[in-house]
């Protein structure tokens, strides 16, 4: 009877051994197959990403829209790159697009900050200046993401060799890192905190903008070197003039309806603190709406421009009268001189 037991025990743990092996190794088997579907899963989504989404969304003209896309998709189509190749171009575009949104929030407070500096309420200002470092911040970490895949995936941009680009979608996003990389300084210096950018990321990109052809992209990479040199001391070449590269570039953007150049071309001289001729930029871009041909594949670059250029008149209004430009008004300014308005006098009709 004790030996029956016995035996019918080790039977039983016989066949839960079996049970268990078997359970493991179906599971691993389910594991690889998850993993073979998730790798080609993230393969197909990475290849639709780069060669029909963003172009897309190039042609739309819905800034916000692409905020919320960025913002909604980066961590899921990041995840692939747990069990595939890191995205690196998609994240370029994704990285670049996020912190533009961080960076929207942050000047809507700068905006709420200049306002009750305007009402003389220095407490509110000083509490929305805070607000607007901290989206700075935010918006400096997203866009040195963004440099950072950039690089991983050209190489060394201030290598002594251009890469080499298999297509347009390639080239333009090499730009866009190249933008990201710019952004990521310029938001660390406004966030008045270092999240790591280093200091010469600027002089770099302007270096590596020239494996960019300029005539293919609306004249934007001498717009890019140009405010480089405009705002970073010791790097203009000699026999160069940044503000007259910049006004060709302006006029260049015009021409291929995407107006990138007149954003490099304010930047500038905002820096040099040229508000006359921040006006006249802003009065060019509003001119040309009328007489300017959108490019249909890059409707959102343009709109891009337009909107950092109501941004810095927004900002100049502000300053001088406590509101944004005002609906209808821009591309004009709080002090400019109206024409003269004809009269009739009554007493000649009596």
């Amino acid at each position: 009877m004790t030996v029956s037991r016995k035996k019918m025990a080790s039977g039983t743990r016989l066949r839960g051994f079996v049970a268990a092996v078997a359970a493991s190794v179906a599971l691993s088997g389910c594991g690889v197959v998850n993993h073979m579907v998730y790798k080609t899963t993230g393969d197909v989504m990475k290849g639709f990403s780069r060669n029909h989404t963003v172009p897309y969304l190039m042609q739309s003209d819905d800034l916000a829209m692409g905020c919320a896309m960025s913002e909604a998709t980066a961590p899921l189509l990041m995840s692939f790159g747990r069990v595939t190749s890191e995205p690196d171009q998609i994240a370029v575009m994704l990285y670049l697009s996020a912190g533009g949104c961080a960076e929207e929030r942050a000047i809507e407070h700068e905006l709420d900050g200049m306002a009750k500096l305007y009402a003389n309420d220095g407490t509110g200002a000083e509490d929305a200046f805070i607000q607007k470092k901290r989206a700075y911040t935010v918006a400096a970490k997203r866009y040195y993401k963004g440099w950072q895949h950039h690089n991983t995936h050209y190489g060394n941009p201030d290598g002594a060799e251009c890469p080499s680009f298999d297509d347009e979608a390639d080239e333009f996003i090499y730009m866009a890192g190249l933008l990201s990389g710019m952004q990521a300084l310029s938001a660390q210096i406004q966030a008045a905190s270092s999240i790591g950018v280093p200091f010469n990321t600027g002089s770099i990109v302007g270096r590596a903008s020239q494996c960019l052809d300029n005539n293919q992209w609306w004249g934007a990479p001498m717009g890019l070197r140009a405010t480089v040199w405009a705002m970073i001391p010791g790097t203009q070449p000699q026999g160069e003039d940044a503000f007259e590269r910049l006004a060709a570039a302006q006029e260049q953007g015009k021409d291929a309806g995407v107006r990138l150049g007149h954003v490099f071309h304010a930047i500038a001289a905002t820096n040099k603190n040229d508000i006359a001729l921040v006006k006249d930029i802003i009065r060019d871009f509003a001119d040309s709406e009328q007489t300017v041909e959108v490019s249909e594949d890059w409707r959102f670059i343009d709109a891009m421009a337009r909107n950092m250029l109501v941004t810095i008149s927004d900002k100049l209004w502000m300053e001088n009268t406590g509101h944004r430009t005002p609906s209808g008004r821009f591309g004009s300014f709080w002090d400019d001189q109206r024409a003269p308005v004809e009269t009739m006098d009554l007493d000649d009709l009596l």
